[in-house]
């Protein structure tokens, strides 16, 4: 029967030549799109787990070989077993680890390329990296900020440091594994009878038995604290840029270490000023007096009012730089500009004495040289 899943370079939109790097950051962008805690889709848990699976196996050298060779039959042959439960979860034999079963020992012709699993796979491992998104003012995202956000996090236990048990004397060697965190079966295939290995499931491939829990913790081996975290934003941020804080993610494996928390940055518009790159725009009024005679105006940027001498026969849409007066870049400490943009008002009405003033210049302007339009039309002839 056809395998309803859909592959896994589809799942992360990628093609079957990416990179290492390519994978993980294409895992890292679906993984925060959908995770429940950001997406309240009700398709998000379902689509999450989905990016979960596809990068457990693509992240890993042996498993990803399988999957190319022999797609999901490789790696559901024979009852093998993947326990996608999260992200840096240890999923269990590929194909390949058949190979490797039947020819261990005969000159190392099982390896067939892949990574030897003889890593301490029940052994201390990072927990999962966790996301949020911050909201903050244009005007701090120019300035920076400093500010102080509460997090719920799963913390190792102070009393059994991670381990989950009561003392040291309470951990014991898993019987069903001695310890190995695997336990091995005997399958028949193509006819030969061949050994596979499974998570164990009395110690869930930790190796150990704990006789006695921590009373803290009660076996788990953390704790759910609410901590305050301060959150030192750089000026300069733009809007979906992340900050990273160590050690405030999910909870490891094993005794190991937190994730990490990556915080986005969302940036609200501003009224009147617009950024591109480190430059910053912004439109300004002027009459249309005020543009044909040349004029002084005080013009705001984020750091202050700078003054500016527009200077006579200004047009309309007309660009003004002012130096340094842009967005600090976070990288090089440099400043950019500050583009001002004329906006020539045309008034929708006018005073007597202002409608008297217009006629004059009209006038004047019809004894001695031709109207703007009349200027235009001689063009056509």
């Amino acid at each position: 029967m056809a395998n309803s899943k859909r592959d896994y370079y589809e799942v992360l939109g990628l093609s079957r030549d990416a990179s290492e790097e390519q994978i993980k950051k294409a895992y890292r962008t679906l993984a925060k799109k959908y995770h429940p805690d950001l997406n309240k889709d009700p398709d998000a848990p379902e689509k999450f787990k989905e990016v979960q699976e596809a990068y457990e196996v693509l992240s890993d050298p042996q498993k990803k070989s399988t999957y190319d060779q022999y797609g999901f039959e490789g790696l559901d042959s024979s009852g093998f077993n993947f326990n996608f439960n999260g992200f840096g979860s240890a999923a269990d034999f590929g194909f390949s680890d058949i190979f490797d079963s039947f020819f261990g020992g005969m000159g190392g012709m099982g390896s067939m390329g892949g990574r030897s699993r003889s890593a301490n796979a029940n052994g201390p491992r990072k927990g999962e990296d966790s996301y949020l998104q911050v909201r903050i003012s244009f005007m701090d995202s120019i300035n920076g900020l400093s500010k102080t956000i509460s997090l719920d996090v799963e913390e190792q236990c102070p009393d059994c440091l991670g381990s989950g048990a009561r003392s040291k004397d309470d951990i014991k060697v898993c019987p069903s594994c001695n310890g190995s965190g695997r336990v091995v079966r005997q399958t028949n295939m193509f006819g030969m009878a061949m050994q596979s290995q499974s998570t164990c499931p009395d110690c869930h491939g930790t190796g150990k038995k704990i006789m006695k829990a921590c009373s803290k913790c009660r076996g788990s081996g953390y704790i759910k604290k609410k901590v305050e975290v301060d959150l030192n934003i750089p000026a300069g941020i733009q809007s979906g840029q992340q900050l990273r804080i160590a050690g405030k993610g999910n909870k490891g494996y094993n005794g190991g270490p937190n994730g990490d928390l990556y915080v986005e940055v969302i940036v609200s518009a501003d009224k009147h000023f617009v950024r591109e790159g480190d430059d910053i725009l912004i439109e300004v009024p002027l009459s249309a007096v005020d543009a044909t005679l040349g004029c002084k105006i005080d013009v705001p940027t984020v750091y202050g009012d700078v003054e500016l001498t527009v200077p006579a026969g200004t047009q309309p849409g007309q660009k003004f730089r002012l130096r340094g007066k842009g967005v600090k870049n976070i990288r090089s400490g440099y400043y950019g500009d500050q583009y001002v943009i004329v906006d020539v008002v045309i008034p929708s009405s006018i005073s007597r004495e202002e409608k008297e003033l217009y006629t004059k210049l009209k006038t004047a302007e019809g004894k001695g040289k031709k109207n703007v339009f009349e200027k235009f039309r001689s063009t056509f002839k």
